[in-house]
């Protein structure tokens, strides 16, 4: 893994890279991820880059920049927007790196990011909030990623059972958000997969699954970003459930991961974990046949993680 520092919109920061892929961080505020690419190829970065006169205007100071945030749910104004503005604390790990910002004066918590290199191509990001309190806190770790417009996300759907073999109960729901609507044609529905074409959305929508494979893909210029994190079957999470969630609004998308709920005591922490990766040259999986090949990929890689 090799590390060197670099200049993020005037911030510092640092850019991480193996032979197959480049990661970019920011230390002078945040942390934010910024970049991911692979080296192959012409897609270069997958994340949003928001420039400053495109930022909405948060009163308290808060700030999108794009890219990769850790975030603690339920979602909450202003608590769940509390600024990242400052540098952070900065350590050297085994391939990687850990950030942790100073606490939030609002919340008293601490969020912090790991981020380590696992071979050529897979990226381990451990995300961590530590109740700096001084009392308990129910949240849950909630890790959101912007990928840039133009694009297909794709959600994978619990294997089908068989009525036929005493398969009676459901296994999961789809939670939509109150502006989502399910007739547009951002909304691309197969039998194993639920597809988003982000530039057919010209208006916010969001979605939810309370069950899944743990994983899902962003599909942009021949580069195809897939992102996994465990379920803990049964286990409380924010949302009505979701263990996962997508945003998106047509100008970007979002692939949002959640851990359950915890009651975080004082001087506690909690930690969730994604692993990172794109592979390079598969079709866009907008058709059955695209989507198999993806997930037979897919399935090959989480088996090493």
């Amino acid at each position: 893994m090799k590390l060197s520092k670099i200049d993020i919109r005037g911030a510092e920061g640092l850019r991480l890279e193996s032979g197959a892929l480049a990661l970019e961080v920011t230390t002078g505020v945040g942390p934010r991820i910024t970049s991911f690419a692979s080296k192959k190829g012409k897609a270069g970065n997958l994340f949003w880059e928001i420039k400053d006169s495109e930022e909405p205007g948060f009163d308290n100071g808060f700030k999108l920049r794009g890219g990769h945030r850790l975030w603690h749910a339920p979602e909450a104004y202003p608590r769940t927007y509390a600024p990242d503005n400052e540098p952070v604390a900065l350590k050297p790990v085994k391939n990687g790196v850990a950030l942790a910002q100073p606490v939030e004066p609002s919340t008293g918590i601490q969020k912090a990011v790991k981020i380590e290199f696992l071979g050529e191509r897979t990226v381990r990001v451990t995300h961590a909030l530590t109740n700096l309190g001084t009392w308990p806190v129910e949240t849950a770790p909630w890790a959101l990623t912007m990928f840039r417009t133009g694009g297909y996300g794709v959600i994978p759907l619990l294997p089908k059972g068989d009525h036929a073999k005493g398969d009676f109960l459901p296994t999961y729901t789809i939670v939509p958000w109150s502006y989502t609507d399910l007739s547009e044609d951002v909304w691309d529905l197969h039998r194993d997969y639920i597809g988003v074409d982000v530039p057919a959305a010209d208006r916010p929508h969001k979605l939810g699954l309370t069950n899944y494979p743990g994983w899902s893909a962003y599909h942009i210029d021949g580069a195809t970003f897939v992102k996994h994190a465990k379920v803990v079957t049964g286990a409380n999470y924010p949302d009505m459930g979701c263990a996962f969630e997508t945003f998106t609004n047509g100008k970007m998308i979002e692939l949002e991961t959640l851990a359950p709920y915890v009651k975080l005591e004082a001087g506690k922490s909690v930690q969730h974990v994604e692993h990172w990766t794109i592979f390079d040259g598969l079709k866009e999986p907008a058709t059955d046949g695209a989507f198999a090949a993806l997930k037979a990929k897919v399935d090959a890689w989480i088996k090493t993680l």
